[in-house]
């Protein structure tokens, strides 16, 4: 053999190659089928920016046990608690876009914390996949006890009485609490301090021991710390009052304006995720959320299960970041530090 024929034979053998790296790649040839979602004994985290023992944690949990039957593969509830949910989110983000990951988060996270919060580096349209609705319901107005108002305007009376002295709890600076407070400060000319934790949970202790005196919460942990009778609720936060809490009365019918914005808890994936994970998972949480136990469950916190279509959870991010974006710049709120 010559030369240049060895050096023919050699350069078609290597053409020969190359072709059949490009044909397993090309999809014009048959590719290996992905594997189906979810796979059978595969865990499901649904990560939780709070404590647990708070609302959001039971609700996460409940929901979690119904999925894992619709899916047939186990459902857990991961707990990431602090920083307002931006570790919880950021977990979130990292993760593989394959349905094995998704959050359950109050709508301050992709509402609120990006325009509030200085150490927020997510963007909640680019890097989030938004799956379904989970819940919408009210934040409530409590005051510990120990405060002796029995209304909003007997509230601000008293605080104004003892400038200084008295101090509001939320879930985290930030947060849709964090914010109310502030609007209801600065409505009322209130000389007040903020007081953040790493959720429901961790401010219920020291609510409850009256070390803060009042709080914008979610209405299963208002409903719950009421029960102990060291804590009385004075308006819900919201345009009308809640069909589960008919006799307590809405900030505006006290006199208070623009502290009436309904609060909503949604489950949001990792950018990129499938088209067919996501509909797997949404018609599952769906399923879930339709549930007779799973209504009645969450009503007894006065919340309404509620699903929805990935778009219509998309619009509604959009559209309450917009008009918590209109709150937050006439507050003048400038972006925080944890």
């Amino acid at each position: 053999m010559t030369a240049s024929s060895s050096f023919s034979s050699s350069l078609q053998r290597r053409r020969f190659a190359a072709w059949l790296a490009l044909g397993a790649a090309s999809p014009l040839l048959p590719a290996r089928a992905a594997a189906p979602f979810p796979e059978k004994g595969r865990t499901v985290r649904i990560v939780l920016g709070l404590a647990a023992g708070g609302a959001s944690d039971a609700q996460a949990r409940f929901v979690a046990n119904k999925l894992g039957e619709v899916l047939q593969t186990p459902v857990i509830v991961e707990n990431r608690p602090g920083a307002s949910f931006i570790l919880a989110t950021e977990e979130v983000i990292r993760s593989a876009p394959d349905g094995y990951t998704f959050m359950y988060a109050p709508s301050s996270v992709v509402a609120q914390n990006p325009q509030t919060l200085a150490q927020v580096r997510y963007d909640p349209f680019k890097d989030l996949t938004p799956i379904s609705l989970g819940a919408r319901g009210p934040l409530v107005l409590t005051v510990h006890t120990s405060v002796p108002a029995r209304t909003v305007q007997e509230l601000v009376a008293y605080i104004k009485a003892n400038p200084g002295k008295m101090s509001y709890a939320s879930f985290g600076t930030g947060t849709s609490s964090h914010i109310y407070g502030e609007a209801f400060a600065r409505q009322a000319g209130l000389d007040v301090v903020h007081v953040p934790y790493k959720g429901g949970a961790d401010a219920a202790k020291d609510f409850l021991a009256g070390r803060v005196q009042y709080y914008f919460d979610a209405a299963p942990n208002a409903i719950q710390n009421t029960a102990t009778g060291k804590v009385r609720m004075l308006a819900v936060a919201a345009p009308k009052r809640s069909p589960m809490l008919p006799d307590v009365p809405t900030m505006g019918e006290q006199g208070v304006s623009g502290v009436d914005m309904p609060s909503w808890l949604g489950f949001y994936g990792p950018a990129r995720m499938p088209a067919p994970v996501v509909e797997k998972l949404n018609a599952a949480l769906a399923q879930v959320l339709a549930m007779p136990a799973t209504r009645d469950f969450f009503r007894q916190g006065a919340y309404e299960a509620e699903s929805s279509s990935p778009k219509q959870l998309a619009d509604l991010t959009r559209s309450t970041y917009d008009q918590w974006g209109d709150i937050i710049r006439k507050l003048g709120l400038v972006k925080q530090q944890q």
